[in-house]
């Protein structure tokens, strides 16, 4: 596990063995955690399992296509907003805004370079995580690098604990989504490492304490029956 908490996970969808090893390998190589899927079932299951912070979607698949794969994800409010780049060898301009019209957020024509597909999943993850990127986070008078694993409030430093950093990076990252402690369970521990859900509460009352230290309000609100949020 990383300093930032768990690497962001990658699916890659793709039904040509050689193809799916060769980014699966790349993506690893770059130090981000893959899945891989032959085809859109497969996918689907493992979305179900663990979900990804960015699918690579191609669009020949066979039985259910890539397209088709795209549609029901970005329809369901779970996986909506899990950013799909979608690869193909259909060039024209119609096929290309058909993928993105089924909601594909990027559309990466084949053959490729590995290197320009590395450099879009990376954009599509500073979007959505960006302090797995290592960038700076900043809510109301907080503010996080990821690079330097500091935070400041109001100007001072304050002193966090790794898993209360983590905590305050998924929280800043999507300031006002309420997070279940489940949710944050994966997140910040990590699926395959068994917490029990009130160590989640035992943390967050952590970084309030901390975050309390300057003297400012307490930014995270408890939703009762839900979890927390962060504003």
């Amino acid at each position: 596990m990383s300093a930032h908490g768990q690497a962001p996970l990658v699916l890659v969808v793709e039904d040509e063995p050689a193809q799916r090893e060769v980014l699966s390998y790349n993506l690893q190589a770059e130090g981000f955690r893959t899945n891989a899927a032959a085809d859109g079932d497969e996918a689907l299951t493992l979305v179900s399992e663990e979900m990804p912070d960015v699918i690579v979607l191609d669009w020949m698949l066979p039985s259910v296509s890539g397209i088709e794969i795209c549609r029901r994800l970005k329809a369901r409010a779970e996986t909506k907003g899990v950013p799909i780049i979608m690869l193909s060898a259909r060039s024209e301009e119609v096929d290309r805004v058909r993928g993105l019209e089924t909601g594909a957020d990027d559309y990466v024509v084949k053959p490729y370079s590995l290197s320009e597909l590395l450099a879009r999943v990376r954009t599509q993850l500073r979007r959505v995580r960006p302090s797995a990127m290592g960038q700076v986070l900043e809510f109301e008078d907080i503010m996080l690098d990821a690079e330097t694993h500091r935070v400041h409030r109001g100007g001072e430093l304050l002193r966090l604990g790794p898993t209360e950093f983590r905590l305050l990076a998924t929280f800043m990252e999507k300031p006002g989504r309420v997070w279940s402690r489940e949710q944050l369970l994966d997140r910040v521990w990590g699926r395959d490492i068994y917490v029990d859900t009130r160590t989640v509460d035992v943390h967050v009352g952590r970084l309030r304490k901390v975050l309390g230290k300057t003297g400012g309000d307490d930014p995270i609100r408890t939703v009762r029956g839900s979890g927390y949020a962060l504003g």
